[in-house]
C-alpha cells in the first residue's frame, strides 16, 4: 500500500483503531513484543549510503584524462630509454594526485548527518510503566512521551497532548509552528495533519503521548534519506571542460608527433628509435604537463578565499561550478529570511505603533509617530502588551556567545511578543507576581486560541485572549478605544478586518488580542471552559509579524539580478507569505506566477519547463517537488544551485550542480548533501563566491593561454630541424622542453590562478556552456601573438650566438660550447619571453598598470624563481649536463633581463587599440 495512503489512515482512524492495527495499547508493549519487534523492523536508525574507501577516493586522483595521459607519456619515455624524462613527467602526476587527494580529504567532513539529528533517549512506556530508552530501540507500537525541547524520535500518532507546539520547518521550511492535538485535521500543507508527529521534528512547547507508526527508514525522514542516497554523483562542468580540453591537447599533439616521426623517417632518414625520440619530444613540448596541477592549485587557493568569504568548499571542481551558475533554487525560511519572527506593527482603534528592529534580542523600541513610546504611556497600548506578554508560556534565553543566537523555550511566534512587550518596557517577571496566572486554556487548532486567567485585584479576574483574527474578533462585543470601554459597532469591526486584510496582503501575519475582567463569584477557576471564559471580550488591537529578510539580502539579489542569474524560491510555506517576501526583496515582480505542490504535482514536464522560462515562485512543496524544479532546470540547460538549511531542502542540494547549505542554522543532513557550506548563513556570500567561481575560471583561461604559449617557441626549433633535413641542428632538448613545461611556468601560472577578480565580472552573463576552455581567441593569441613573437625572438638568439661565431662562413654548430650556448640562450629567450606573456595575460582588455603591475606577488615571486632555477641550470656542473645548458656572457644576460620590456610596452599599445575602438 502507499506510504502517502498508510499516514492518511493512521490520521483518520480512531485512536482504537491505531492500537489495533498496530497491535497495542495505551499502557504500550511489553519487553517481549518490543524485542520481537526490534528483531522484524530493526533499529530506528537512518542506515547509513555506502561511502567511497578511502583506496578509491585516493586512486580517483591519479586515472583523470589527463593524468592518463601522462602515464602514458612516461611509458613512452621508459620505451625510449629517457629515464630521466619519465620520472620528471610520472612524479608531476603524483605529487598533483596527492595533493588533490589531501585537499578534498581535508575539506570533506563526511558524518552520519541524519543520525545525529535522531535523539539518544527518548521516554517509552513499557510493560505499563515509563522507562527511558535508547531512540533507536524504539519500534512501531511503541508509545512514547513528548515534552518541549524533545526531537521527535519517529513518524507517531497523538494519543493524547496539552497546548502542544511542534517546529517542522526542518521538514516543511514553515516559519511557524504547528498546533497539534488528538483530533484529526488535515492542515494546509505536507505533513500538516494535527494529530501527526514526524521524526527529526521537534517539540517547541507543550506536552504529549504518542504511538510510534514508522521508525528508521520508513519514516518520513527516511524517505527523503532515500531520495538523497539514491542520486548519483555527476561530472561537475570543469570536470567535462578539462576532460574535453585533454582530449583536444591529446589529439594536438599525437598527430603533430605523428607528422614528426613519419617527416623525420622519410626526411631526415633518421633510424625509427632516433626518430621516436625526437616526436616524443614534440609530444611532450604540445602536452602541458603543468595544466593539471596549476588547475588543482587554482581551485585550491579559490577554495582558500572563498572560506575568508564564509563559504567551505568540499569538493574542489564545486569551486568553478559555482562561477557558471545561471540559476540559483533557494529556500526562503532561513535563507532569504532570518528565520526569527519579529512584531512589526501594532494596530489599535485609534493608531498604528510601528516596532523596530528585528530578531529575538531587545534591539528596538516602540514607535508612534517616529518616536519612541513606553507601553503604559498609553492604555491601548498597555493593555494589549499586557495581553501578548502574560497570555504567552514562551520565554527567551539571551546568551552571551559572541554570535550565537538567543534560546527560544516554546514557539516563534510567542517569542516575537515577548520582544515586543520588552521592547516596550514590560517587565514581565514583575507583572506576573502582580497579576498571576490561575489557569490556562491553551491554544488548539479548532478554536484558533489561546487564554490565561489572572488575579487581577481581590474582587477580580482578569481574562487574557489572543489567536487569529477571525476566532477572536467573533466573540468580542465590546472595544477598547483610548482606554474607554464601548459596545462594538459593524463599523469598527469592518475597520479591524481591513486593517487585518491589508497586513495580509502585505505577507504579514496577524495575531488579535482581547480581554475582559469578570467577578470572582461569577466563575468557578476549577470548572472553566473555553465556551464560558472566551465570550463577551474586549477587542484591544492586532500585532503583526514575519519572519524578516536578512538584511544583505537586498543588495546580494541586486547583484545576482546584474550578473543575469536568475533566483527561484522554492519554499514550503504559504503562496500569499512566498510572493510577499519575494516582491520585498526584488527577487520577483508582483507579475510573478506563484504555484503550489499540489499545482506543481499536475503540471505535466513540459509545462513546467515552460513555466520555469518565466516569473516564477514555487511554495508548499514537498522535498521530492524541490528535486523536480531543479532536475527539470537543469533539462533546460540550466546550471543550477540549490540553497537550503531544512532536512525538506537535502534531495534537491544533492541533485543540483551545486547544493549550498547553510552552516550555522542548516541541519547536518542538508550540510552532508551540499557541495559549499555558508559559515554564516549570509546569502550575500553566495554572490562573493559566485564572484571567485567566475574569476577562477577566467583565470584558468588566463594561465592556459600562458602556457600554450610556450609551446609554439618549444615546437619552432624542430620544425626548423625538420625542415631544413637536419642541415639546422635541434637549437631545444626534450629535457629543455621540460625545464619550461615543468620548471619554470609552473609558479607564474600559479601566480595568474590567483589574480584579482576583474570589477565588472558580476555585470557579465554566466558563461554560455558550449564556449570551451580552448577556444577560437585562446588559440590565436597562446599561438599567433605571443608564442609566435616569442618563437621568432628565441630562434633569433640561437642564429646571433651562431653569427658571433663564425656562421654562415662555418656550419652551425651542432656541439661543443658554441652549440651550448645557443641551446642555453633558445631556452633563456623562452624563459624571458614568458615573464612578459605571463604579465601581460593578467588583464585582456585594461591596461596592467591600470590594475597594478605589482599588485599579483604571487607572480611575481614566480618570477624570480624562474629567473633563479635557469640561473642554477646554467652554472651547476652535474645540471649543465643533464639539461644541455652551460655558462652565459654578461651581454647575454643583459639581453635577457631587457627583453620582457619591449614586449609588455608592445601587449599595452595593442590593447589600448583594442580598448579605444571598443
Amino acid at each position: 500500500m502507499d506510504q502517502n495512503i498508510i499516514r492518511k489512515l493512521y490520521a483518520q482512524n480512531k485512536i482504537s483503531e491505531v492500537f489495533l492495527n498496530l497491535k497495542s495499547a495505551d499502557v504500550g508493549l511489553t519487553s517481549t513484543e518490543a524485542n520481537n519487534r526490534l528483531k522484524k523492523y530493526g533499529l530506528n536508525e537512518i542506515k547509513k549510503p555506502q561511502e567511497e574507501s578511502e583506496w578509491k577516493s585516493f586512486l580517483k586522483n591519479f586515472i583523470s584524462m589527463m593524468a592518463i595521459l601522462l602515464w602514458i607519456s612516461g611509458a613512452i619515455a621508459i620505451l625510449s630509454g629517457t629515464l630521466e624524462l619519465e620520472i620528471a613527467i610520472w612524479l608531476v602526476n603524483i605529487i598533483n594526485g596527492l595533493f588533490s587527494f589531501w585537499q578534498e580529504r581535508a575539506a570533506k567532513k563526511a558524518t552520519n548527518a541524519l543520525n545525529n539529528m535522531l535523539p539518544s533517549y527518548v521516554q517509552v512506556i513499557r510493560n505499563g510503566k515509563k522507562v527511558q530508552l535508547d531512540a533507536k530501540k524504539l519500534v512501531p507500537g511503541d508509545v512514547f512521551i513528548l515534552q518541549a525541547g524533545n526531537t521527535i524520535p519517529a513518524d507517531a500518532r497523538i494519543i493524547s497532548a496539552s497546548s502542544l507546539q511542534v517546529d517542522q520547518s526542518a521538514l516543511n521550511g514553515e516559519s511557524t509552528t504547528e498546533s497539534k492535538s488528538v483530533e484529526y485535521a488535515p492542515g494546509e500543507g505536507n505533513y500538516a495533519e494535527t494529530n501527526l508527529v514526524y521524526s527529526g521534528t521537534s517539540v517547541a512547547a507543550g506536552t504529549a503521548r504518542a504511538i510510534a507508526f514508522a521508525t528508521g527508514m520508513e519514516t518520513e525522514f527516511g524517505k527523503i534519506a532515500q531520495l538523497t542516497q539514491k542520486q548519483r554523483k555527476v561530472d561537475s562542468p570543469l570536470t567535462k571542460e578539462l576532460n574535453r580540453l585533454t582530449k583536444q591537447l591529446s589529439m594536438i599533439a599525437v598527430s603533430i608527433g605523428l607528422l614528426f616521426l613519419l617527416a623525420a623517417i622519410f626526411w631526415v632518414k633518421y633510424p625509427f628509435a632516433k626518430a621516436f625520440v625526437f616526436a616524443l619530444g614534440m609530444v611532450v613540448a604540445f602536452i602541458p604537463e603543468g595544466l593539471l596541477p596549476t588547475v588543482t592549485l587554482s581551485l585550491a587557493e579559490g577554495v582558500k578565499r572563498m572560506a575568508k568569504k564564509h563559504a567551505l568548499v568540499k569538493e574542489l571542481n564545486s569551486v568553478e561550478t559555482l562561477g557558471e551558475t545561471t540559476v540559483i533554487c533557494s529556500d526562503k525560511t532561513g535563507t532569504l529570511t532570518q528565520n526569527q519572527m519579529t512584531i512589526h506593527y501594532i494596530w489599535t482603534p485609534k493608531n498604528e505603533y510601528r516596532v523596530t528592529d528585528n530578531g529575538y534580542v531587545n534591539n528596538g523600541q516602540i514607535e508612534l509617530n517616529k518616536k519612541q513610546l513606553w507601553y503604559d504611556e498609553n492604555p491601548d497600548l498597555q493593555k494589549l502588551v499586557e495581553i501578548a506578554a502574560l497570555d504567552n508560556d514562551t520565554s527567551v534565553e539571551q546568551t552571551k556567545m559572541k554570535g550565537a543566537k538567543p534560546k527560544i523555550l516554546g514557539t516563534p511566534t510567542e517569542a516575537a511578543l515577548v520582544i515586543m512587550a520588552e521592547k516596550g518596557g514590560f517587565d514581565r517577571p514583575k507583572v506576573i507576581i502582580k497579576y498571576p496566572r490561575l489557569y490556562e486554556l491553551p491554544f488548539d487548532s479548532e478554536r484558533k486560541r489561546m487564554s490565561t486567567i489572572h488575579r487581577w485585584n481581590d474582587q477580580q479576574f482578569i481574562i487574557f485572549t489572543k489567536g487569529s483574527f477571525s476566532d477572536v474578533i467573533k466573540q468580542c462585543d465590546q472595544i477598547q478605544i483610548d482606554g474607554q470601554i464601548q459596545p462594538m459597532t459593524p463599523s469598527q469591526q469592518q475597520a479591524a478586518a481591513n486593517h487585518n486584510a491589508q497586513y495580509a496582503l502585505k505577507g504579514l501575519r496577524s495575531m488579535a488580542m482581547a480581554y475582559r475582567i469578570v467577578d470572582k463569584d461569577s466563575i468557578d477557576i476549577n470548572k472553566v471552559t473555553a465556551t464560558t471564559v472566551e465570550q463577551h471580550l474586549i477587542f484591544v488591537g492586532l500585532t503583526t509579524m514575519s519572519d524578516p529578510p536578512r538584511p544583505e539580502i537586498y543588495n546580494a539579489i541586486k547583484r545576482c539580478h546584474e550578473a543575469k542569474i536568475k533566483i527561484i524560491m522554492v519554499t514550503g510555506d504559504s503562496k500569499l507569505t512566498a510572493k510577499s517576501v519575494a516582491v520585498q526583496i526584488g527577487l520577483t515582480t508582483n507579475q510573478a506566477r506563484v504555484i503550489s505542490g499540489d499545482e506543481l504535482e499536475k503540471m505535466s514536464k513540459h509545462e513546467l519547463s515552460v513555466a520555469l522560462k518565466g516569473e516564477v515562485i514555487f511554495a508548499r512543496v514537498a522535498p521530492e517537488q524541490k528535486y523536480k524544479v531543479v532536475k527539470t532546470l537543469q533539462q533546460n540547460g540550466e546550471i543550477v544551485a540549490s540553497t537550503g538549511d531544512g532536512v525538506n531542502d537535502a534531495p534537491a542540494l544533492k541533485q543540483a550542480d551545486i547544493g549550498i547549505a547553510m552552516g550555522m542554522t542548516g541541519t547536518d543532513v542538508a550540510k552532508d548533501a551540499a557541495n559549499i557550506i555558508l559559515t554564516d548563513d549570509n546569502f550575500a556570500s553566495i554572490v562573493a563566491a559566485i564572484e571567485e567561481g567566475r574569476a577562477v575560471y577566467s583565470n584558468i583561461r588566463k594561465f592556459l593561454t600562458y602556457i600554450l604559449t610556450s609551446n609554439v617557441p618549444e615546437a619552432f626549433p624542430s620544425i626548423l630541424f625538420l625542415l631544413s633535413g637536419g642541415i639546422i641542428p635541434l637549437p631545444m632538448t626534450v629535457m629543455q622542453i621540460l625545464t619550461v613545461d615543468l620548471g619554470t611556468d609552473m609558479l607564474p601560472a600559479l601566480g595568474l590562478g590567483g589574480e584579482a577578480v576583474d570589477s565588472d565580472v558580476m555585470k557579465q552573463a554566466p558563461r554560455n556552456r558550449k564556449e570551451h576552455l580552448l577556444n577560437k581567441t585562446v588559440i590565436a593569441k597562446a599561438f599567433l601573438w605571443y608564442g609566435f613573437i616569442s618563437s621568432m625572438i628565441s630562434i633569433g638568439a640561437y642564429f646571433l650566438v651562431n653569427l658571433k661565431n663564425g656562421w654562415p662562413r662555418i656550419p652551425l654548430a651542432s656541439n661543443g660550447e658554441v652549440y651550448l650556448r645557443a641551446t642555453t640562450m633558445v631556452l633563456g629567450t623562452i624563459i624571458f619571453t614568458q615573464i612578459a606573456n605571463v604579465l601581460n595575460c593578467r588583464t585582456n582588455r585594461i591596461s596592467i598598470f591600470k590594475k597594478g603591475l605589482f599588485s599579483n606577488t604571487g607572480i611575481w615571486y614566480g618570477i624570480i624563481f624562474e629567473i633563479l632555477l635557469f640561473l642554477i641550470l646554467t652554472i651547476t656542473p652535474g645540471l649543465q649536463q643533464l639539461f644541455n645548458t652551460t655558462n652565459l656572457l654578461m651581454t647575454d644576460w643583459l639581453f635577457l633581463f631587457c627583453l620582457p620590456i619591449p614586449l609588455v610596452l608592445l601587449d599595452e599599445l595593442k590593447k589600448w587599440m583594442l580598448y579605444r575602438k571598443k
